[in-house]
């Protein structure tokens, strides 16, 4: 039965930490959903890029394409640069990928996480991991 592909897209940065929580979340969604086939992707600075991702899903056996980015609000990437790599339309979620057999499949683009509250719990985690540690 075929997956549905995921392809996760980070900002990329610099700094290592950057691209090893893209690719810890990656492998974290991977082992939480096994009806995903999971792959990680970066907009700039970091390798593989998002078209290098969207090259090797041309290949796979899925039968949709999600991509997903993880950013907390909505900038230029995700409104703008990430849809024209993706061949959307500004202001459009929803397009077509073709796989290299030529089969088409539907491509869907997720929003970035926003406010969601459980952002709120982890910010309150985070807190009282510090006030927990105070000497």
């Amino acid at each position: 039965m075929a997956k549905t592909g995921f392809l996760l897209v980070g900002h990329g940065s610099k700094k290592p930490y950057n691209k090893e929580l893209i690719e810890t979340t990656a492998d974290l969604v991977a082992s939480k959903e096994d009806r995903f086939l999971v792959k990680s992707g970066f907009m700039s600075i970091n390798e593989p890029t998002v078209q290098e991702k969207l090259e090797e899903f041309k290949g796979e056996d899925i039968e949709k394409l999600v991509v997903v980015p993880l950013f907390l609000a909505k900038g230029i990437h995700i409104l703008v640069d990430i849809p024209e790599i993706l061949g959307l339309a500004e202001g459009s979620n929803a397009g077509t990928f073709a796989l290299a057999n030529g089969t088409e499949i539907p491509l869907l683009y997720a929003q970035p996480i926003g406010s969601d509250p459980m952002l709120a719990d982890l910010m309150i985690k985070n807190a009282d991991a510090v006030l927990n540690n105070q000497s």
